[in-house]
């Protein structure tokens, strides 16, 4: 049976997060529902990336599997139905064995964090405004990249059956008057960038050092570190397969 990638992009203030959930309305649910009123069909889709409640996304995927004939004119029919908040960017037909998930080799997030009162920002970033030493949390960030254990930065009751996560960047940078925290790995753990953030941001106001931050990745330990970030200002930013993976 033909199967095919989806590619979307959407903002999450409004949903309950990006996978099927009984009685909540997620991105996938709306995508899902939207794909009925056109086709006329149901189909069953599988995602990439389990973003959580409020979080954004300017990419993931979605694949699923159909033998009858697609629209014609899918995408830009599909995104009239869809809510404003969600735009479907993509739709590429791939091979029967093709899984969004289990076949994407890293993905990008990006958490934003705004230390002057912006009205334009409050949905889309984490408000701050505290003094914070930037080396330390640059330092910090760094430090990340030399572990592959992220148990203390797991929320929990998780399923994942192992903690590790190869990190391939981490680091803090300026923009927009603001700061962005930047990571890219192999996969993610349930609420690991948003603690890694929050975490981080203690460290940038010498409420722990950045010996104690090494200290909390070793204890393997989800109470020792700090979760309080919002979702708001979190963004799945990208999805990434081998290359030349859609032309095949």
């Amino acid at each position: 049976m033909p199967r095919y990638f989806l590619e979307v992009s959407y903002r999450g203030t409004n949903y309950s997060g990006f996978q099927l959930q009984k009685n909540a309305i997620t991105i996938q649910s709306e995508i899902e529902k939207a794909f009925k009123t056109l086709q006329r069909d149901e189909v069953c889709m599988t995602g990439s990336s389990r973003t959580d409640a409020g979080v954004h996304s300017l990419q993931n995927f979605l694949h699923f599997d159909y033998e009858k004939e697609i629209h014609p004119h899918f995408i830009y029919k599909v995104n009239s139905i869809l809510p404003v908040d969600i735009v479907i960017k993509n739709l590429v037909k791939v091979k029967p064995v093709a899984h969004c998930r289990f076949d994407a080799v890293s993905r990008e997030y990006k958490y934003y964090v705004y230390r002057h009162k912006n009205p334009f920002l409050k949905d889309r970033a984490y408000y701050y405004p505290y003094k914070l030493d930037i080396v330390k949390m640059e330092q910090a960030a760094e430090m990340i990249r030399s572990y592959q254990d992220f148990t203390s930065f797991s929320k929990r009751r998780t399923q994942v059956k192992s903690f590790i996560c190869k990190i391939e960047e981490s680091k803090w940078v300026k923009e927009n008057n603001g700061l962005v925290y930047y990571i890219k790995a192999d996969r993610f753990l349930r609420g690991m960038v948003r603690a890694l953030v929050a975490t981080m941001l203690l460290v940038g106001r010498d409420k722990i050092s950045i010996k104690d931050f090494k200290t909390i990745i070793e204890q393997k330990d989800c109470t020792k570190a700090n979760f309080a970030t919002p979702a708001r200002g979190l963004f799945l930013i990208a999805v990434n397969y081998e290359e030349n993976y859609f032309s095949q």
